[in-house]
């Protein structure tokens, strides 16, 4: 028969091994708390890395639940799944922000050409002759298209990028029906001659 004997200092450096692992990881579960916490006060991480932003929460709300349980590995594994999910949100935020920024200042900057165009075409076809056209209402929507226009800007200026994409747009859409609109009875016109 065999027996097993075993040293003090064995038995010493398991009691320690598994006093290590019958404690909560509490720095690195702060560590979690502070990172998702920073994340969901970026603002840009909250407008463009939702998704990420989730993934590090949900990761937080199992860290606390293996803590509870008792499974500290495991609870410590989802404290740094949460810190990479979190660091990643901000980043992701970050570089959304300036895909962002780069298309909205794409799109109001070429809404000022656009807005020139259409204003000639509209004076332009003022002078065309048997030219179906309601001209007051075309002015309207002009005016409209040069408020959306002006708002695009001061949405621009606020860092409000989506915004300005979103009012851009509309300006765009707004130009682009006046411009068919005449297109249209300049095509209709130049028939009855």
């Amino acid at each position: 028969m065999m027996r097993f004997s075993f040293s003090l200092p064995a038995v010493f450096v398991l009691a320690l091994i598994l006093a290590a692992c019958a404690t909560p990881p509490t720095e690195e579960m702060n560590r979690a708390e502070d990172a998702v916490i920073r994340a969901e006060n970026d603002a840009d991480a909250v407008a463009y890395a939702p998704n990420i932003l989730i993934r590090a929460r949900d990761s937080l709300t199992r860290m606390r639940s293996e803590a509870e349980a008792k499974r500290y590995d495991s609870a410590k594994s989802f404290a740094a799944e949460a810190i990479s999910n979190a660091e990643r949100a901000i980043a992701g935020g970050r570089s959304g922000a300036e895909r962002a920024r780069a298309e909205a200042a794409r799109v109001v900057d070429g809404l000022q050409g656009t807005l020139a165009e259409t204003s000639s075409t509209l004076d332009a076809a003022q002078g065309v002759d048997n030219i179906q056209l309601d001209f007051d209402e075309l002015s309207k929507d002009m005016d409209s298209a040069r408020r959306a226009y002006d708002d695009a800007q001061q949405s621009f200026k606020a860092d409000d990028y989506q915004d300005a994409i979103a009012k851009g747009e509309s300006a765009r859409s707004n130009l682009s029906d006046i411009n068919a609109r005449v297109n249209e009875a300049a095509q209709g016109a130049s028939r009855k001659k």
